[in-house]
């Protein structure tokens, strides 16, 4: 399993892309939160609202998940894939029914 973690401008850019992803069968499930963002721009200290996008799915689907991302926006973005230590049984049993599983790609 895989999660992957994504900062967007708005709730809209969430919503949209969270869907596509669901529509593609690149995730099981979605979240997205407001949070505020503190950054260096410039040589300036910056705050700003930004939105994460929460991505739960099955290893092998970055490439896939990144392209859909930039499909739907153009700027300086933040996108993490964790691999998490442990994740219940049940949630698990969902991902693999609805997900398929992907051999990793040859190094």
């Amino acid at each position: 399993m895989k999660i992957y973690y994504v900062t967007l401008n708005n709730i809209e850019e969430a919503r949209q892309i969270g869907r596509i992803l669901l529509e593609r069968q690149l995730a099981v499930c979605v979240n997205w939160f407001p949070i505020t963002c503190a950054y260096i721009w410039q040589g300036e200290i910056s705050e700003e609202p930004e939105v994460v996008l929460i991505v739960k799915t099955q290893d092998g689907y970055a490439i896939e998940i990144e392209k859909v991302i930039r499909e739907h926006i153009s700027y300086t973005n933040f996108i993490a894939e964790i691999s998490p230590v442990a994740v219940n049984q049940g949630f698990l049993n969902w991902l693999n029914a609805e997900i398929p599983t992907r051999s990793p790609l040859p190094t």
